[in-house]
């Protein structure tokens, strides 16, 4: 039996919408993670993970809105999908992947 395993987590980043919308761009392409849709004028998009010989791979759901001039909201969903077998090898690694972007992205913009 599948389900989808859901994470959320919501961060603001003390960026400019635009530095921190290319950024979101350049780590997606350094991890080597599809970009399925890009809307640029709502700064949203949807990537996916690769998956692994025991896993699935996720869906991001990355949103970015301005909160000030030097302030950005970026949200970021993930989806997992699992089953009974694959949920004890692959646990939280919806969460980890959601970590990992959030990571690389503050390495990029501090670059």
């Amino acid at each position: 039996m599948a389900y989808l395993r859901k994470e959320k987590e919501t961060v603001e980043i003390d960026y400019s919408l635009n530095k921190v919308w290319i950024a979101i761009q350049k780590v997606l392409a350094n991890l080597d993670w599809n970009t399925e849709q890009i809307d640029e004028t709502a700064h949203h998009l949807k990537a996916k993970t690769k998956a692994g010989p025991m896993s699935w791979s996720s869906v991001l759901l990355i949103d970015a809105a301005p909160v000030h001039e030097n302030t950005t909201r970026v949200s970021v969903a993930v989806e997992t999908p699992s089953t009974t077998i694959t949920a004890i090898v692959d646990f939280a690694k919806g969460k980890r992947r959601m970590n990992l972007f959030l990571m690389e992205l503050g390495k990029q913009l501090a670059r």
